[in-house]
């Protein structure tokens, strides 16, 4: 196979240097060119036809996320994102990834380059090839289907038993999945605990972004915080969530432990926690690089719950998903814009009628 043609478009001398560096032995990638701004970006992205672009967010004459915008309209192409780990670099990388964006990986400083050069390598390289294989014509760049539509709201009788509990899990295109999804949400939905693997300050903006669209409350989770219909609970980027059954009642357990399949928050751990909850539990696993929460999906269908897998089709990446297919741990497969009325449908379900769904 050719390898992939990567342009580089960042107004820091130094990170592009850095990308140059960290790339110049990877046989699968080859950086064809350079820019400092978006205008230089332009001229080279006609004479280098490049496969993958990586793109900063805040560059002279014109910034990041316009030069996206105009070239999400006139020459879809996969675009991986330098973002800073601010509050405005989330924004802005969370608006990038509803524009079009395939992914993001944060810039480092100076300091973490000497500590972390091998990870920062790492994520690069693996981000760059899996946006060089993402078929542009299924991935729907700034469609009317990834726009928020306020009049789209399910209805909804509400639950018909004590402490149902839906547990989604995803990753790379999982912003997008998940408001897709909790979007449609009316006010007296189910609980919702949800997992991305986001980092923490992407977490809590991407919480108070969807609380804004959303007829549902949604936040980052708290430690100890009981969970209510109607909530939506987000784990932050630094720490595991679990739920706990307490007192007739559910919490969001917060856990500073190690990595699970590289993650921290991961999906196992999450889906892990609600095994004993059994066919009173909805799992849900969305659009992702990796296995993460597919042991853990199996685990909760083997328990008695309704498991669900995003198809193939509507997937930006169908690894996780994929990976639970394998293991045959879903009940149902759909498309992204059906997850939310299925998961409507089973929760206004009574438990002497919960055996037909399976």
């Amino acid at each position: 196979m050719e390898p992939i043609k990567l342009l580089i478009i960042d107004d820091s001398s130094v990170i592009r240097a850095v990308i140059n560096e960290v790339l110049k032995d990877e046989a699968d990638i080859i950086v064809v060119g350079e820019a400092k701004d978006p205008l230089i970006a332009r001229e080279q992205i006609k004479k280098l036809n490049p496969d993958v672009l990586t793109l900063d967010v805040e560059m002279p004459k014109m910034d990041g996320i316009t030069f996206l915008k105009n070239l999400m309209r006139l020459r879809p192409m996969p675009v991986v994102m330098l973002s800073t780990l601010t509050t405005k670099g989330a924004d802005t990388t969370l608006d990038s990834l509803e524009i079009g964006a395939i992914d993001f990986i944060a810039k480092p400083s100076f300091e973490e380059l000497i500590a972390n050069k091998s990870i920062f390598k790492a994520n690069l390289i693996r981000k760059i090839k899996f946006a060089a294989s993402v078929d542009n014509k299924n991935h729907k760049i700034a469609s009317a289907s990834s726009k928020v539509d306020g009049s789209i709201v399910h209805s909804f009788s509400g639950c018909q038993r004590s402490n149902h509990i839906v547990a989604i899990g995803a990753s790379t295109g999982g912003t997008e999945a998940v408001k897709r999804i909790i979007t449609t949400l009316p006010s007296n939905c189910p609980p919702i605990v949800i997992t991305i693997h986001i980092p923490e300050t992407f977490s809590a903006r991407f919480a108070k972004r969807m609380d804004t669209y959303c007829a549902c409350k949604v936040q980052e989770a708290r430690h100890g915080q009981k969970i209510k219909e109607g909530n939506v609970y987000i784990a932050p980027g630094n720490m595991h969530l679990k739920v706990e059954a307490k007192g007739g009642a559910l919490f969001c357990v917060l856990e500073d432990s190690i990595e699970v399949n590289r993650h921290k928050p991961a999906v196992d751990v999450l889906f892990n926690s609600l095994e004993l909850l059994g066919n009173n539990v909805q799992g849900v696993l969305l659009t992702g690089m990796g296995q993460d929460g597919a042991k853990g999906l199996l685990k909760l269908k083997n328990a008695g719950a309704m498991t669900i897998i995003q198809d193939e089709a509507s997937s930006l990446i169908w690894g996780m998903p994929g990976s639970a297919h394998a293991l045959n741990a879903h009940v149902k497969e759909c498309s992204i814009s059906n997850v939310a009325k299925e998961i409507l449908a089973y929760a206004s379900l009574d438990r002497s009628s919960m055996k037909e769904v399976k």
